[in-house]
């Protein structure tokens, strides 16, 4: 089952995405091209699998953080409830 993703803004500087996952749900494999920001509007724990392994990363509502252009995962909502998130890209 693949999360879904919804463009709430674009322009020319800004991608502004709103990112649902069911339970099990995942983006797919990807790589970023663009430098962004992740701003969590769920608490909870998505499994990255990554070229050098799988990890889990925990987030909580409203930390936010960032990371640049290039990083390659596919993102997967371990949780037995919604998560979601807003990715904030940075053209």
């Amino acid at each position: 089952m693949k999360a879904t993703s919804t463009v709430q803004v674009e322009t020319e500087r800004v991608i502004v995405t709103e990112w649902r996952f069911a339970p099990g749900a995942d983006t797919g494999h990807h790589v970023h091209a663009h430098d962004y920001v992740v701003v969590p509007l769920t608490s909870g724990t998505l499994r990255l699998e990554e070229a050098g392994g799988v990890r889990a990363a925990s987030l909580e509502a409203g930390v936010s953080y960032a990371r640049l252009a290039g990083v390659a995962h596919n993102v997967v909502n371990v949780n037995d409830y919604e998560f979601r998130f807003v990715e904030i890209e940075l053209k």
